[in-house]
């Protein structure tokens, strides 16, 4: 974590669910005020999704396609002629400083994938900016985000590329509309993180959860691209302990899709089939004359994958680790099956609730405590890194 101040409570200091919004409306703007709660944006830079939100409903957390294209400003200005109540979150797109950036599904409708193998940073501000117009900010904003824990010389040196790359004044034009915006603070923290502070925030609503306070826990986040494993020790992050593999949802749509003559492993498509319910999971590729029902090969490939997530927990799994929250697409996805498999090795197993918007809803918290703490201690929040 970047901040020094405990997120414990907020002031004690990948398939694409569909979004909590009306399509044919673009949400109401952000009255930027001098309440803390209205200038936060957390921003989870998922590889198969971005999820963001400005509150802590889990409802109100957006999704918005990881994919992003550059491209000619005249061609991203191609669609100005349309309504302007079509949904933004199909046609999302941005100029700033003399370039075009097609975000999410307009991105892929130019051919953009989702940059499995790329570092998180890369498109990162076209990304945050792409949020910061959709939920309509326009003066200052404080912006939480998480990276992948690789190392920690690793982690710091992005971070500090992303704080430098955020932090400032920035002048965009958002689907036609000139924004300014002021990017006042950057907070980063290790990709999962997020999840604990939510998951601790719901124990303390009395669902009856353990004080993932008092106890050593783990928390793997399995998401597109990498699968993050954090030692969280009586909430101290434990940075020896915890870190991020390239093994993530991105190598089972691989094997999916190697089942299926003309897949795509990246298309949105084939992922959103995959994460339906048992029954409507069918994907047919581009030119193929009948769809496929995944029904027939998700089954063998989830047990065995499930295996390999487990395999992987338990030769990282520090000994004194007795609970371990399970987070991201992949946690839920392979919930069951790894739940099962932990159980046997004596691990008791936590789904983060929803696992989904959990990382960005925890980063919100989050921010919520920072900007709170500096209040109370009558300092500038905006003030450092």
């Amino acid at each position: 974590m970047t901040g020094p101040q405990s997120a414990a409570t907020p002031v004690n200091a990948a398939a694409i669910p569909m979004n909590n919004v009306r399509p044919a409306a673009a949400p109401s703007p952000v009255k930027t005020t001098s309440n803390a709660k209205k200038s936060i944006l957390s921003v989870d830079l998922g590889r198969t999704s971005t999820k963001t939100c400005v509150t802590r409903q889990p409802e109100n957390v957006v999704f918005i396609p990881a994919n992003v294209k550059q491209l000619a400003v005249e061609q991203v200005r191609g669609g100005i002629f349309e309504s302007r109540m079509t949904d933004p979150l199909s046609d999302l797109w941005i100029e700033y400083q003399g370039k075009g950036y097609a975000v999410g599904q307009l991105a892929a409708d130019f051919g953009a994938n989702l940059g499995v193998g790329q570092s998180k940073v890369e498109d990162a501000l076209a990304k945050v900016l792409a949020c910061v117009g959709y939920f309509g900010f326009k003066e200052e904003v404080a912006v939480v985000l998480g990276l992948p824990y690789h190392s920690q010389e690793q982690f710091e040196k992005e971070k500090e590329q992303l704080i430098s790359l955020l932090t400032g004044p920035h002048k965009m034009s958002y689907r036609g509309e000139s924004v300014s915006v002021t990017i006042t603070k950057v907070w980063v923290m290790p990709e999962g993180y997020g999840s604990i502070l939510w998951s601790e925030a719901q124990s303390k609503k009395g669902t009856g959860g353990p004080d993932f306070t008092q106890l050593p826990v783990a928390i793997v986040d399995i998401g597109h691209q990498t699968m993050d494993c954090l030692m969280v020790d009586g909430f101290r992050f434990a940075r020896g302990a915890s870190k991020s593999e390239s093994f993530g949802m991105s190598q089972f749509y691989e094997q999916v899709a190697a089942q299926i003559e003309g897949a795509d492993s990246q298309s949105l498509s084939l992922i959103a089939a995959v994460n339906r319910p048992k029954g409507d999971r069918f994907y047919r590729p581009r030119g193929a004359t009948k769809p496929t029902n995944l029904d027939d090969i998700l089954p063998s490939l989830k047990e065995s994958f499930s295996r390999e997530i487990c395999s992987r927990v338990l030769a990282w799994l520090p000994e004194r680790v007795t609970d371990v929250i399970l987070t991201g697409g992949g946690g839920e996805f392979f919930w069951e099956d790894v739940q099962r498999l932990l159980k046997e090795a004596k691990i008791e197993a936590h789904l983060a609730s929803p696992s989904r918007q959990a990382n960005a809803l925890g980063q919100y918290i989050y921010g919520e405590a920072q900007l709170a703490s500096a209040a109370n201690r009558g300092t500038n929040p905006a003030s450092g890194n």
